[in-house]
């Protein structure tokens, strides 16, 4: 097995633990992978800023990150804020998260519109995430490149296939493992409409 390259930033701070793929580390079912360790993003900014639709609201802390897709394009998180969010953190590598990519696929287009879905891809180079991107096909949404960490951190994600679902306020709901994806739908129908 070939060693895979870490984020640094993120193994010296002692945040990042990789215990979700194949381990059995992680939730078996969608009912165990609950919102234990959620966390709750703060109260929303008092200064409005830009939310994407040429309107002017504030921005949810949780919110306030940028990145850069995988085909190199800016991304401001603050684009996500007033509809519900999902933002799918994984590594190319990962058995569970390459069982997950086609279930997200398909919510991210029965949501579009309605809902965000957001790739993280991290524990990478950028062009293993590309060649994951194209064999899973999740090209349907954006993928983000966090090599650094730096939205991991944000998130206190500390293994890949973990999902973290906002409401439209950028409220954290739930954060966990969805085997397979399954009962990802489900967290979204109550947060739309």
């Amino acid at each position: 097995m070939r060693a895979r390259p870490f984020l640094p930033a993120v193994l010296a701070a002692g945040i990042l633990t990789l215990t979700g793929c194949g381990s059995g580390g992680g939730a078996t079912s969608p009912d165990d992978a609950g919102t234990a360790g959620a966390t709750t993003a703060t109260a929303p900014a008092s200064a409005p800023a830009s939310a994407g639709s040429g309107s002017s609201r504030a921005v949810p802390e949780a919110l306030r990150f940028t990145g850069t897709t995988l085909d190199g394009k800016p991304f401001d998180g603050a684009t996500l804020a007033g509809k519900p969010a999902v933002l799918w953190f994984w590594a190319p590598w990962c058995p569970k998260c390459k069982a997950q990519g086609p279930e997200t696929a398909k919510v991210a287009a029965e949501f579009k519109g309605k809902a965000n879905v957001i790739g993280v891809a991290g524990l990478d180079q950028p062009e293993a995430m590309k060649r994951f991107v194209s064999s899973t096909k999740i090209d349907g949404f954006p993928n983000l490149s966090d090599e650094p960490g730096t939205i991991w951190k944000k998130f206190e994600i500390t293994e890949q296939s973990t999902y973290v679902v906002l409401d439209k306020d950028g409220e954290t709901v739930f954060t966990g493992v969805l085997p397979g994806g399954r009962g990802l739908s489900d967290k979204l129908d109550g947060l739309v409409g």
